[in-house]
């Protein structure tokens, strides 16, 4: 099959316009030798011409009288890809030869044909079998009808919401009109920006498109090239004469050269050193409300002969179809604001490196270029107090700025949460009630995308008792691969997922496991493992004998580009690929201590006494470890006078950091107050508060616990 028209170029998709205009079995072409067709175009010059093939591709007659196809040499003997530009010819022989094989006319496919002169022209070519007795082909060659092309033209430009794709679709189509086009669009369109009403001196132009693909001079401005200031505007002056936008003739270059009145300027602007004339032609949409001039958006350039002079109607044409192809440039520019927009979100969203207790790495694929380039899928991770990492995955349903902004509000509050000291399940149902709040809005269907049905799980990894602690809302299991290379999948016990209200509401499960270090935790989403013809209990097993493979000196972020290479659905994805692997290195053993004591009087002077010499041994100086000292004697203090229950002292050291955690089975929570100067309650807190650098309360299974971090 041949490709389809969005897999191959603008031309194949003007060819797929012109096969819906065109009606199939129409009038044959003329055999070989004939006289061409005096089928007129405006301003009566003939457009149709014909060239008979032999066996082996090669010219054998031709008739390319018409004026159009002036400059066209097609000598008898010689290939007929030699009128092809190099980048056609393969696919252009391919059809050929099928035709020959078949005996299958191929009918108006839009191609270009070069010149002597190495310029090229747009034609609407036909390929059919020679009449008997000959043997070979015969193509029909239409040099494009002006109306004809535009309307080929207007049906398939826009078909991409890509701006590239879109500017050189226009450019590729305005070749119908000269032998050089070239489109140039203001900066906003490129960033997405919002276009609002410019000055002349402000206009700012980038060249986003240049036909014919040719070595073009030095200085020449090809795309991605900047337009001067000065070329800016004059050509955005040139277009906003008296507050309309005018289409602006130059007819020779003596006329050019007076109004660049500059070498560079000439150099930059004016595709080489021969004869030229130029049609502007600007891009314009119109202004929101209480807006009354229109908006550039950019500015066409159209450059042919000067003896062959651009006529009234063909500007009409021109401004027509530049006109149909502003509207699908301003909503290639919104999409490209959008996709901004949800990219920046989402890479506020993906895992940051890890630290020394743990390795992170994470893919993230949308789903179609539709969705603006994110979706609904999130993975993150960061530290939390205590010398802990939180890893989250989840899941909104649907894709496009909606799903992202309730994905971007799901996870900041997520981590939000967590880093205040809650657990896993906690976290989901502060979620669960969030989602349900999203959803009142009504807005969430309405734009595609439903915050009910959310999934999320939820990982906390502790290095110094190398274990996880995971909660799931109806998300699929983690799996986790073993030092010694098995694996297993994680299965908490499940629950729906997020303002799931139709079902029996129950607390969500917390589950924690071992993980030692070398361990390999995976989080992922749908995406990865859902095929329509497999289980999707396949298709985690699939995942779990791939990521067994990844070894303990593998480069992660390069082993999660292979797992998603070898398990993610080929294009086009059906759902959003993402993937999270977390490396579990943990804290060494001679970095931590954890002591269990009794609640008692001489608590806070025991613990004193077995954390001096650890500190010591840590090489802390002199005032950091009295401020350690007076710090635990404080949460210690704390805790068997406003605490029950046995007190559990845990000590971190992480490079220039020292870490403290005092926890107990007491719920109330600790509060510096500010009171009498004769009242002694909460001052020990306002001591930790001076000495160090942040300080908190996490809440735990039993009750509590109260940390806080200084340098050390």
């Amino acid at each position: 099959m041949d490709p389809t028209p969005s897999s191959v170029s603008p031309f194949a998709s003007v060819s797929g316009a012109l096969g819906d205009y065109i009606p199939r079995g129409g009038t044959p072409a003329p055999a070989a030798g004939a006289t061409a067709s005096t089928e007129e175009a405006e301003g009566g010059e003939q457009i149709l011409g014909v060239v008979s093939l032999d066996r082996d591709l090669r010219i054998s007659g031709s008739n390319l009288d018409a004026a159009p196809f002036a400059g066209v040499t097609a000598a008898p003997g010689a290939a007929f890809a030699d009128l092809l530009p190099p980048g056609d010819a393969p696919m252009v022989v391919k059809r050929l030869r099928r035709v020959l094989e078949t005996g299958e006319a191929h009918v108006a496919r839009v191609q270009r044909l070069r010149r002597d002169n190495a310029t090229e022209m747009v034609v609407s070519m036909s390929i059919l079998p020679a009449a008997a007795p000959q043997h070979g082909l015969t193509v029909s060659l239409i040099a494009m009808a002006k109306r004809l092309h535009l309307y080929a033209s207007a049906t398939a430009i826009g078909t991409s919401l890509d701006i590239g794709e879109t500017a050189q679709s226009l450019a590729q189509s305005l070749l119908a009109w000269g032998e050089v086009a070239a489109v140039n669009l203001d900066y906003a369109v490129w960033t997405g920006e919002a276009v609002t009403d410019q000055a002349q001196e402000r206009i700012r132009l980038r060249r986003a498109a240049l036909v014919p693909d040719r070595a073009w001079p030095e200085g020449y401005l090809t795309p991605g090239d900047n337009l001067p200031r000065e070329a800016s505007r004059l050509l955005a002056g040139a277009v906003m004469r008296d507050d309309v936008p005018q289409a602006v003739v130059l007819r020779d270059r003596a006329a050019i050269e007076r109004v660049l009145d500059d070498p560079q300027l000439m150099r930059a602007l004016v595709p080489g050193e021969r004869p030229v004339s130029v049609a502007c032609i600007p891009l314009v949409v119109e202004g929101p409300e209480g807006m009354p001039r229109p908006i550039v958006l950019g500015v066409t350039e159209v450059w042919r002969r000067p003896d062959n002079l651009f006529r009234d109607s063909e500007l009409l044409d021109l401004q027509e179809l530049v006109a149909k192809t502003a509207r699908h440039v301003d909503l290639a520019r919104q999409h490209q604001r959008e996709h901004a927009q949800v990219l920046a979100l989402q890479r506020r969203l993906l895992p940051r490196a890890g630290s020394d207790t743990i390795e992170v790495a994470s893919v993230y694929e949308p789903t179609t270029p539709d969705s603006a380039g994110v979706g609904g899928d999130w993975v993150n991770s960061f530290p939390l107090p205590g010398d802990r990492t939180a890893l989250v995955v989840g899941d909104v349903v649907g894709h496009g700025l909606g799903a992202a902004a309730a994905m971007g509000q799901l996870s900041m509050e997520a981590r939000a949460l967590l880093s205040a000291g809650l657990g896993p399940g906690e976290v989901l149902e502060r979620l669960d009630e969030t989602v349900t709040l999203l959803d009142d809005t009504d807005a969430g269907l309405a734009a595609g995308y439903s915050a009910l049905g959310s999934t999320c799980c939820i990982a906390v990894y502790d290095p110094v008792d190398h274990r996880v602690s995971i909660s799931n809302a109806g998300h699929l299991p983690p799996v986790l691969v073993h030092p010694d290379g098995s694996a297993e999948t994680v299965a908490a016990q499940p629950h729906p997922a997020l303002g799931a209200e139709f079902v029996v509401r129950e607390p969500f499960d917390v589950h924690e496991f071992a993980a030692p270090p070398g361990s390999l935790l995976v989080l992922y989403t749908d995406g990865l493992v859902e095929d329509p013809a497999v289980s999707i209990d396949l298709g985690i097993s699939r995942l779990t004998d791939v990521v067994r493979e990844v070894h303990p000196w593998d480069d992660l972020q390069q082993a999660a580009r292979r797992v998603v290479a070898r398990l993610a659905p080929k294009e086009p994805l059906r759902d959003d690929v993402t993937l999270l692997l977390a490396r579990m290195a943990g804290r060494r053993g001679r970095d931590t201590a954890t002591w269990h004591l009794p609640a008692r009087a001489d608590t806070a002077a025991r613990a004193r006494a077995l954390a001096a010499p650890l500190l010591r041994g840590w090489h802390a100086g002199e005032q950091a470890r009295d401020s350690m000292l007076l710090v635990i004697s404080e949460l210690v203090t704390n805790a068997v006078r406003f605490g029950t229950g046995p007190v559990t002292v845990r000590l971190v050291h992480a490079g220039s950091r020292m870490t403290c955690e005092v926890g107990d089975t007491g719920n109330g929570r600790p509060r510096p107050h500010h009171g009498d100067p004769l009242d002694d309650t909460g001052r020990g807190l306002r001591v930790v508060h001076k000495l160090t650098t942040r300080w908190g309360v996490r809440w735990t299974d039993t009750g509590k616990a109260v940390w806080a971090e200084l340098e050390a």
